[in-house]
């Protein structure tokens, strides 16, 4: 799980850790690679691993649409031969993390630069529509994160999204239900709970203090750190270019995410 992508003095810059360099982004995909492994959207993981064929796959994901994701990322991303899930606000395209109380105040991406990562060939998510916890909702407000914000990257992208981020990590079920009643066809949290499977997928929090060793050991301890989820027989989103829909009756493989805790 990544967030931002830019050049940052240090923590007192970045108090919520959400931040890597260029320069450490390009020496963490440069360690997947050496290591045999590729990065890849969370929507092809799954049907990969649907198909037995994710072995050497690691699902990379980017939070909150940061505009920086097109200038720090994106050019990696293509550099390293990977792709990648970036889960947007389409209610906040063009403004800041207004959400973070300590800051930064970084820009999101604009309704243009959600259609430019979709046309690079990313996953384009949705992280809701304006980044509202979904466990303290109201029905109401549930319905317009999920089901809403769907429909307009459906309508800014030509393409209904397949993968949801739960803001702040926050999960329940009835957070997973909304997801579920709003045609996704997976989601992922933070850590792992009582609800992982593909409507809760943990992740590990990828910053700017993992080095390759430490790189190293959370992929041996990631798997130590989640059960694995039932088998569930909802269509898996297909993929940019249409092949047909996938079936997921295997544990997903593991995607890369955050710590709990702070906002997200």
């Amino acid at each position: 799980m990544y967030h931002s992508v830019a050049d940052t003095a240090g923590r007192a810059d970045d108090p919520y850790r959400i931040t890597v360099s260029p320069g450490l982004l390009d020496r963490q995909l440069r360690w997947l690679r050496d290591g045999g492994l590729r990065g890849v959207a969370v929507g092809e993981l799954l049907r990969a691993r649907a198909a037995g064929r994710d072995a050497g796959l690691v699902g990379l994901t980017f939070d909150d649409g940061y505009a920086d994701f097109l200038t720090g990322a994106l050019p990696l991303l293509r550099r390293h031969d990977c792709t990648a899930t970036v889960f947007v606000l389409p209610g906040r395209a063009g403004g800041l993390n207004s959400w973070d109380p300590r800051g930064p105040r970084k820009p999101l991406l604009t309704e243009d630069g959600i259609r430019a990562v979709a046309a690079a060939g990313m996953e384009v998510g949705s992280h809701g529509l304006l980044h509202q916890d979904l466990t303290t909702a109201d029905p109401v407000t549930r319905e317009r994160e999920t089901a809403v914000s769907r429909a307009r990257l459906a309508e800014l992208t030509g393409r209904a999204p397949g993968g949801f981020c739960y803001p702040y990590g926050g999960v329940d079920a009835r957070a997973v239900a909304a997801v579920r009643a709003a045609g996704y066809g997976y989601a992922c949290a933070l850590a792992p709970g009582p609800l992982t499977g593909r409507y809760a997928l943990p992740r590990v929090h990828i910053g700017a203090t993992d080095t390759p060793w430490r790189l190293s050991l959370k992929r041996a301890l990631h798997p130590l750190r989640r059960r694995a989820p039932l088998p569930d027989e909802t269509p898996l989103p297909g993929p940019a270019t249409p092949s047909g829909p996938g079936r997921n009756n295997n544990p997903p493989s593991p995607a890369a995410t955050a710590t709990p805790g702070g906002p997200r």
